[in-house]
Order: structure tokens, then C-alpha cells, then sequence
């Protein structure tokens, strides 16, 4: 009979097409990870994978068999951590990443309560600015915008991310109010850099009645992070589109101001993204269901609208 450890160690390994990434998600080494694998080929008598120096590549025999046990090693899982919420609290790692400046400014004050709820819950947060894949590196949960939701893993809206045109009361100061988005083409306009192609892209604004306007500015300025952009609007050195939760505190503080209040765009979601099975594992499930909840309390949501 195979141990949990080799089965496991090769269903994660043909998802990742990875031993290192599989690694990562077990908490072993890609050794150990590899040895476990090696150990169930030997036992088998057939070879799973076909290794090269970039990826694993899954055998005919190896496919079958991953057909065969895949199901069964998640309702083991399943099995567990339902004894687990019926005999004790939820206990663990609870490995999360999100964005460093929504994590900090919504997320991270959370925390001193969920801590008093569920001791036991150990939380390894990773704050970076990237789009991580959620099951080859082993995230419970991952916490941003613009994900694909990939076979197994479902997500929940958080907030929507409204997107406005900002600059500072010194750099509006003698400037006449624009009236549509193209009026402030000839600025001095900061962009973002999009972290996934390195472009600027150009935006679009729409108003309350409906009516899209897109429009291409040339950056004076440009930066690859959204809190150099912020301290650059902040300082007087021109407009730009800034996201409501990077903006909603400045805003709010007066060391910054909208600009053509009456239009913004809405970039989509930000929301959870978490593995879609049946029993989450109990850190897991209370962590998505106290951020959730606690966003809806404090109306963070609500805070984050342009047209509140």
C-alpha cells in the first residue's frame, strides 16, 4: 500500500509539472519531493513522468494513473479537515498573498482580530505586487484583481476596483476645470506601469449617464509602482489615474483631489481567490469568511466607490 506522502507528492508534482513547485506547496524539499515520486515509480514497476531541465511531462501510464487517484486523494483530504473542524479550532499556516498597498491599508488591520478568534491559526503573509498561481505554490488564499480562475479555484468579491483621475490642490491651482477626459491631454500625466507587459496603457473614463470616453496621454512620468505614483501626485508633479483604494485615503485627507469628479472607470473586482473544494480546510474557510465579513461591517466596500 502507498503512503499518503508519495501519492501526494505525485498528484501535486503532475499539477505543477514541477517538482520545486509542488515542493513549495508540501512544505518539503524538491528532493524529498522527488525521492517520494521515485519511490512510487519503483513500487509501481512503470514510469510516471518524463523529466527534462524546464518541466515534468506526464507518462500514458502516469496520466491514468492520476486519473485514477486524483479525486480520492482530495476526498482524503476533505475527510480530514472535517474531523479537524468537528474536534478542535481551526489550526495551521494559513499562507496568503495580496498587494502590498490594499493588503497594508484594508487587510492588515483585520488582523489583530482574526489573531483573537482563532489562535491557533498561524498566518504567512506575502505582500507583492504579482499574480502568483494559487495551487503550484501552495496559497490557501490569494487576494487581488484580475486573476484567471483556473480549474479549481473559485473567487469572492471583495470590493470593485473604480479607477479616477487625481492631482494635487498645487497642481490644479490657476487651471481651468476640464469638462471631458480629452480636455486634460496636454497635463503633465504620470502613468503606471502595467507590472505584467511593463506598458503604460492609455484608460478610458466613463461618466454617470454612461458615456465612455477613452483617450492616450504621453507620461511625463512613469513608474511600476503604485505608491511611487501616489507620492509623485501627492508632490504636485502632475495627474493621474489613480485606483480608489490607493486613492480613497489621500482623497479623504485633502492631500489630493479628484478631477472631473463626475466620471471614473470600473477596472472589475478585486476579490479572494481560494481552492473550489468541497471541505475547506478550517483556517482557510474562517479567514474567507472574516474578511468578507468584516468588509461588509465597516463598509470598506462602499468606501472604495467612486460614485458613493
Amino acid at each position: 500500500m502507498e503512503t499518503l506522502a508519495n501519492l501526494e507528492s505525485f498528484v501535486r508534482s503532475a499539477e505543477a509539472q514541477s517538482f520545486s513547485a509542488a515542493a513549495r506547496r508540501l512544505g518539503l524539499t524538491p528532493a524529498a519531493v522527488s525521492r517520494n515520486v521515485a519511490r512510487l515509480e519503483a513500487n509501481l514497476g512503470v514510469r510516471l513522468f518524463q523529466r527534462s531541465t524546464r518541466k515534468l511531462t506526464l507518462t500514458e501510464a502516469g496520466e491514468r494513473f492520476l486519473e485514477g487517484i486524483a479525486g480520492g486523494l482530495d476526498s482524503i483530504h476533505s475527510a480530514i479537515a472535517s474531523v479537524g473542524q468537528t474536534s478542535d479550532q481551526p489550526s495551521g499556516t494559513l499562507r496568503v498573498t495580496m498587494p502590498p498597498g490594499f493588503g497594508a491599508d484594508y487587510v492588515l488591520p483585520l488582523l489583530p482580530g482574526f489573531m483573537k478568534l482563532y489562535p491557533k491559526v498561524l498566518s504567512d503573509w506575502h505582500l507583492e505586487n504579482r499574480r502568483v498561481d494559487l495551487i503550484s505554490e501552495g496559497f490557501d488564499v490569494a487576494i487581488g484583481g484580475g486573476f484567471e480562475l483556473s480549474p479549481g479555484v473559485v473567487a469572492r468579491e471583495l470590493a470593485r476596483i473604480h479607477i479616477v483621475a487625481v492631482a494635487s490642490p498645487a497642481y490644479l491651482k490657476g487651471k481651468p476645470a476640464p469638462k471631458e477626459p480629452i480636455d486634460m491631454e496636454a497635463w503633465d500625466w504620470i502613468g503606471m506601469r502595467s507590472i505584467q507587459q511593463g506598458r503604460v496603457r492609455s484608460r478610458s473614463l466613463r461618466n454617470k449617464s454612461g458615456r465612455e470616453v477613452r483617450f492616450s496621454t504621453v507620461p511625463r512620468l512613469a513608474f511600476n509602482d503604485p505608491e511611487a505614483v501616489a507620492r509623485a501626485v501627492a508632490m504636485g508633479l502632475g495627474v493621474t489615474l489613480m485606483s480608489m483604494p490607493h486613492a480613497a485615503p489621500l482623497l479623504k485627507t485633502g492631500v489630493i483631489q479628484r478631477v472631473l469628479p463626475g466620471w471614473y472607470w470600473d477596472d472589475g473586482p478585486i476579490s479572494m481567490y481560494f481552492a473550489g473544494k468541497k471541505q475547506l480546510p478550517a483556517k482557510t474557510r474562517v479567514f474567507i469568511d472574516y474578511v468578507t465579513g468584516q468588509f461588509k461591517e465597516k463598509r470598506i466596500a462602499a468606501f472604495l466607490l467612486a460614485d458613493r
